[in-house]
């Protein structure tokens, strides 16, 4: 892994820290009031009072063995013999202590579940902690916790089983605890796949120390961890790209900075009387009208297109779209990189949501956290077509902000909506991840095209219309080297 990425890394998982801290403060505190909380469930246990817990008794004890002491019993009086008394008596003393073994054996327990951090990126480890605690005198004799992990997250050296019944995936685990002890186990999580995972909740099964009775306890619980789409650095050649979206340089005057004065000039009656330059004014006895520095926005807005087929309800292309989303997310932080105030729409949808993604243009410190969440939770549904998000939302977007389409696909459909804006006065730009060639009405936007495949760095350096080559002479001169390089392995070994 690259310096770089490891640098983005750091930067991405801010919150991370403060979580781990407020952690560490309050998990004393929050010990010892469920424990006071389990205290006063203590009569549920027994039946007495309305039960708190969700609980399934599996019983291996049945009627026969009351029948089996009292057929014991009755043999002893029978035939005088205090063998039998004493066993009958044992047997039913062993009933008894495993009820009541099984009756406490949840009990004073807790589990839990803590990753090193909250946000991962893909590709990396996680480390996972299960933690349980017996906070009791009783000793746990056995306990067997199935837990709901995601199967997308595959852990290194364990097996995470597939369920039949709910498809999700199961993670096996055994404990056997003292009084009042608390066992940790360290597991590795690789994330392999963007999204927001979650862990729980999980079946606690436990009893007595003679199996005669069993108890199932859910433990409802659960955790999310959130796994980012890949960021590569935007980069060619080793040196950042300019200016890849276009120059910002303002062209006409229509934004103006009120607190730069460039100049003064004779006022106008259209004028504003706030911008009278007083000063000017009596030392040419004359009123004089401040003339401000144009300024132009600098808003970047991120536009996805999560369609990876003309008809997007026909499926999708998962490679294809992930690659799409890391794109988004590294223009995103480019943009960032720059100080932009940078925004996010897509036309995909959050689950069990079926509106489309919209973050609003900002540079506040958490902007990109919040950008790189909704893109770690978009699905592969479709709200609507792109072209249409797009006509539909650039009134409400910020004038003079650069709008930069990120898709898998360039349709006709497409091609007539970035023509539409471009003729409203909007700042465009593509990059398309299609292979065929971009539609010739396209030819004055600025497009790039990424090839689909493994993605280590995202070269915007040359555009493939809408603008000439923005290598620097020391770039081209080093590209021509790498090309003349990669011909000349290639020539036969006789030549």
């Amino acid at each position: 892994m690259s310096d770089e990425m490891r640098r983005i890394m750091r930067q991405m998982r801010g919150p991370d820290a403060h979580e781990s801290r407020a952690a560490s403060q309050t998990q004393a505190a929050h010990e010892k009031s469920g424990f006071r909380q389990q205290i006063g469930q203590l009569p549920g246990f027994f039946g007495y009072g309305r039960r708190t817990r969700n609980m399934q008794v599996q019983e291996q004890f049945s009627d026969a063995w009351f029948a089996m002491a009292l057929l014991l019993t009755l043999a002893g009086l029978i035939w005088k013999l205090d063998g039998l008394l004493l066993m009958a008596v044992l047997l039913v003393a062993i009933i008894i202590a495993s009820w009541m073994w099984n009756q406490l054996a949840t009990f004073g327990l807790d589990y839990q579940r803590q990753f090193s951090v909250r946000r991962a990126f893909v590709g990396e480890t996680v480390e996972l902690k299960l933690t349980v605690a017996n906070r009791k005198f009783l000793p746990v004799s056995w306990l067997r916790i199935a837990d709901t992990f995601p199967l997308q997250l595959p852990l290194t050296d364990h097996l995470v089983v597939k369920r039949g019944d709910t498809n999700l995936g199961e993670f096996n685990t055994f404990w056997s605890l003292k009084w009042f002890q608390r066992i940790t186990r360290t597991y590795q999580i690789q994330a392999a796949e963007r999204g927001f995972h979650r862990f729980g909740p999980a079946e606690i099964e436990t009893g007595d120390l003679f199996g005669l009775f069993r108890t199932r306890h859910q433990w409802p619980q659960e955790t999310v961890l959130i796994v980012y789409p890949k960021i590569v650095p935007l980069i060619d050649l080793g040196l950042p790209a300019k200016e890849p979206f276009g120059d910002l340089k303002a062209t006409q005057f229509m934004f103006e900075d009120p607190i730069r004065t460039v100049g003064a000039r004779d006022y106008r009656p259209e004028d504003d009387f706030r911008r009278l330059h007083w000063k000017a004014t009596a030392r040419r006895q004359k009123l004089q009208t401040r003339v401000l520095e144009p300024t132009t926005s600098h808003n970047l807005i991120v536009a996805l297109n999560v369609a990876t087929m003309a008809q997007h309800w026909r499926g999708v292309i998962p490679e294809v779209l992930e690659q799409a989303i890391s794109v988004a997310a590294s223009v995103a932080y480019y943009s960032m990189q720059q100080r932009w105030p940078t925004g996010l729409l897509a036309n995909g949808a959050l689950p069990r949501s079926d509106q489309p993604l919209k973050v609003p243009p900002g540079r506040a410190p958490g902007q990109m956290t919040a950008i790189l969440e909704m893109l770690a939770a978009v699905t592969p549904f479709a709200t609507a077509p792109i072209e249409r998000l797009l006509l539909t939302e650039s009134p409400r977007l910020p004038w003079g902000s650069t709008l930069v389409l990120v898709t898998a696909i360039v349709t006709d459909d497409i091609a007539a909506a970035l023509l539409d804006l471009k003729r409203m006065g909007r700042r465009l730009a593509l990059i398309s991840l299609d292979a065929n060639p971009l539609p010739a009405a396209l030819r004055d936007i600025l497009a790039y095209q990424v090839p689909v495949g493994t993605m280590m760095e995202l070269d915007l350096s040359q555009a493939v219309s809408g603008g000439a080559s923005m290598l620097t002479p020391q770039q081209r001169q080093q590209q021509t080297i790498r090309e003349i390089g990669a011909a000349l392995q290639n020539l036969p070994a006789n030549q």
